[in-house]
């Protein structure tokens, strides 16, 4: 597997995962390649002979892409369109992340699926869809999979900041009303590894392509999801600040967040037969090794 992003949770938990026999991952990183380059990827994807693609390289700042769009959409879009299209010329199949972020987040009362029309509030978000069509335009041969809530051992997420703030604050305040699923990059990796390895049978069936969910079982605000991490985390003696459910109004953002991010996951269960475990498991898991590891080591 070649993997662009490569110092991505994503792509760094891919590096740590469980492989079947035979297989390895080779992650390409900015310093080598720039996605934007389309020569860059070319070189890479023909130097690699890699069996599957998996694009994780995103730009995920998604309030500094409201002030620097060109940049968001650089990587977004334009990259994403030049590693499929390097794929296609391969002839190899392509796994390509992408996110809740493509929805407007109005949704009541539903899960969102592959098929509902998108409607992004967001630089990010508008520039991630862009991305995604420009993957369809450019091969048949892929897969996308939507994901939200990304967390891990690795790079900046909402359960390190929580730890790191728990230590430095008696009280937070965390946004009560939009609600979405955890999603541990652990989790994403073996749901990549496992669809990389169907996708690159000789004859993979033509239902293993398009657009697919991915998140952590079971939904949650994140209120609760910070509640569940200190409760987690306090098992490990780290201190506990008081919570403070507020509103997403109450914390005003460049960039607007979906109220609803909580993705209906089945299609992916049904073809591929791949399911997140629940939410608090994976968590339990990453917060125990923030909290007794090196890795845990926080900014």
């Amino acid at each position: 597997m070649l993997v662009f992003g490569g110092q991505g949770q994503v792509a760094t938990s891919l590096r740590e995962a469980v492989l079947p026999a035979g297989w390895i991952v080779r992650t390409a990183g900015r310093a080598e390649c720039d996605v934007t380059v389309r020569r860059d990827v070319d070189r890479i994807v023909a130097e690699s002979g890699a069996a599957v693609v998996i694009n994780a390289a995103a730009h995920t700042a998604v309030d500094r892409a409201e002030s620097e769009p060109e940049a968001a959409i650089a990587v977004n879009r334009d990259g994403a369109r030049h590693i499929a299209e390097a794929c296609a010329r391969r002839g190899a199949p392509l796994i390509h992340l992408s996110t809740d972020y493509v929805f407007d987040g109005r949704a009541v009362g539903h899960a969102y699926r592959e098929d509902d029309p998108i409607a992004p509030v967001s630089v990010y978000g508008a520039s991630k869809a862009e991305g995604d069509q420009a993957v369809r335009d450019a091969t048949s041969r892929h897969a996308i999979v939507r994901t939200a809530w990304v967390y891990g051992a690795h790079g900046q997420n909402f359960v390190k900041t929580m730890l790191r703030l728990g230590r430095e604050r008696p009280e937070l305040g965390i946004v009560a009303d939009q609600h979405g699923c955890p999603s541990a990059a652990a989790d994403i990796a073996d749901a990549l590894v496992a669809m990389a390895v169907r996708m690159a049978e000789p004859g993979a069936r033509a239902d293993l392509h398009g657009t697919f969910h991915f998140t952590g079982t079971g939904s949650t605000t994140w209120y609760g999801f910070a509640q569940e991490i200190f409760r987690l985390a306090a098992r490990h003696g780290h201190p506990v600040p008081v919570l403070r459910p507020i509103t997403t109004t109450d914390y005003p953002t460049p960039a607007a967040r979906p109220a609803n991010s909580v993705l209906d996951c089945s299609r992916l269960r049904a073809t591929f037969g791949i399911a997140a475990p629940p939410w608090r498991d994976s968590l339990a898991t990453c917060v125990a090794r923030l909290c007794e590891s090196s890795v845990g080591a926080l900014p």
